[in-house]
């Protein structure tokens, strides 16, 4: 059973059709590690990566747009099936637009959880926005839902969890896990 969300917050989510990460600060816990040949290295969290793989399964299209660019980063985004990305941005809120419009779905229709003021153009554009707990307090103030854990440790796979109980999807998915691959 998924934590009990207020039902306006999955009121406020049920139309979303397409959801926009950060990765530093979200899909990461922030940290960026370099190795000893200038490699950059990431910690992603498995819980988030399958909420993602989650949400694809329930018709809800994963998007990711974030300011950096890694090969570790491309293989992970690669590995989740994640077709929609875009590295490298500054202005995040123009890449989310021309992803928008190539799949045919508005503002409304989408939601975004960030945790930092670069985040801010499409988290103040969606019509559901989330921040990890870990969040700037400017992102925290204008985000409809605040997750209880940090970005990296889980805060994706929350943002994940309210978006599948408010379309509908948590409970047939969850089902459907229970009984196994072969049922």
């Amino acid at each position: 059973m998924p934590r009990e969300f207020d039902p306006e917050l999955l009121l406020a989510a049920q139309d979303v059709r397409i959801a926009f990460f950060d990765v530093d600060g979200v899909l990461t816990d922030g940290g960026v590690y370099f190795s000893e040949h200038g490699e950059t290295l990431k910690r992603f969290n498995i819980l988030d990566g399958y909420g993602l793989k989650l949400l694809r399964q329930a018709g809800i299209t994963p998007a990711v747009i974030t300011g950096r660019d890694s090969e570790p980063l491309r293989v992970r985004l690669q590995a989740l099936g994640i077709e929609h990305v875009r590295y490298g941005v500054e202005d995040k809120r123009p890449a989310a637009a021309a992803i928008l419009a190539t799949l045919g779905f508005d503002w409304k229709q989408a939601a975004a959880i960030g945790d930092d003021w670069p985040d801010l153009p499409v988290l103040m554009q969606v019509g559901f926005a989330a921040a990890p707990a870990n969040a700037h307090a400017e992102v925290r103030a204008i985000a409809h839902h605040v997750t209880t854990a940090r970005g990296g440790e889980g805060a994706a796979r929350e943002f994940c969890d309210v978006l599948l109980a408010a379309g509908g999807h948590y409970r047939r998915l969850l089902d459907q896990a229970k009984r196994g691959p072969s049922a």
